[in-house]
C-alpha cells in the first residue's frame, strides 16, 4: 500500500515542478522582449539628442509659455547614451520651448486625413483628425491629441482644366462632366448651356473656385 501512495506523490512533484520550470521559462521570455521604443533610440548617441520616446522628464512647473525652459530627463531602461565626454549617463537635461504638443506649429505633427467631407462648401466643412508629433520635436502633454482642422484633400481635378473647359466646351457641359457634376452636364447639354447664360455663368463660379469637383475635393 506504501508503493503506490510514494509513486502518486512523487507524481504530483513532477507535476509542480514542470508547472514551475514552465512558468520561469515563460517569465524569462518576456524579460528578454525588446520594448517597441528602443527601434527609435540610437545606441550610444548623446543624451540630449535623444527622441522624447527614448526618455521620460520631469515637467517643470515654473516654466512660461513660449519661452526656452530646462528639463531634468532620464533615459528609458535599455537605451543607452553618452554624454559630451563619451561617458554612459542615464540623467541630464534637455532644453526645449515651454508649451504643450497641441500648441506646436503644423509643420511639427503630422495629422490623418479625411476624404469624406466637403472642402468646397460655405462654411467651411472641418473634420475630427488625429495628430502626432514628429519625433524630433520636444513638447509637453500627449504627443498624440486631436484636432479639428479644414478639409483640405485632393481628388486630382485641375482648377485650370475645369476653366479651359468650362470657356471652350461650357455650352455642351464639358465642365461639369469633368469635376464630376453628370447631371448638370446633362442639364447644359440638352439646353445648349443655358442659351449661354449658364455657360457664362459657370465661367464666373469655376473662375472664383466657388464650383468644384462634385466629390467635395479641393483642386490640384
Amino acid at each position: 500500500m506504501a508503493a503506490p501512495a510514494v509513486l502518486r506523490a512523487l507524481r504530483r512533484l513532477c507535476s509542480v515542478l514542470l508547472f514551475l520550470s514552465q512558468l520561469y521559462i515563460l517569465s524569462g521570455r518576456e524579460s528578454t522582449e525588446i520594448p517597441p521604443y528602443v527601434t527609435k533610440c540610437p545606441s550610444n548617441g548623446l543624451c540630449s539628442r535623444l527622441p522624447p520616446d527614448c526618455m521620460t522628464c520631469n515637467t517643470n512647473y515654473s516654466c512660461i509659455y513660449g519661452k526656452p525652459a530646462t528639463f531634468d530627463c532620464k533615459v528609458k531602461p535599455r537605451v543607452h547614451c553618452v554624454d559630451q565626454n563619451n561617458h554612459e549617463q542615464e540623467n541630464f537635461t534637455v532644453n526645449m520651448t515651454c508649451q504643450f504638443c497641441w500648441q506646436l506649429a503644423t509643420t511639427d505633427y503630422v495629422c490623418t486625413n479625411s476624404t469624406n467631407c466637403m472642402t468646397v462648401s460655405c462654411p467651411r466643412q472641418r473634420y475630427n483628425a488625429t495628430c502626432t508629433v514628429r519625433d524630433h520635436i520636444h513638447c509637453l502633454g500627449n504627443r498624440v491629441f486631436p484636432k479639428m482642422l479644414y478639409c483640405n484633400w485632393t481628388g486630382g481635378y485641375k482648377w485650370s482644366t475645369a476653366l479651359a473647359l468650362s470657356i471652350t466646351l461650357g455650352g455642351f457641359g464639358a465642365d461639369r462632366f469633368y469635376l464630376g457634376q453628370w447631371r448638370e452636364g446633362l442639364g447644359k447639354l440638352f439646353s445648349f448651356g443655358g442659351l449661354g447664360i449658364w455657360t457664362l455663368i459657370d465661367v464666373l463660379l469655376i473662375g472664383v473656385g466657388y464650383v468644384g469637383p462634385a466629390d467635395g475635393s479641393l483642386y490640384i
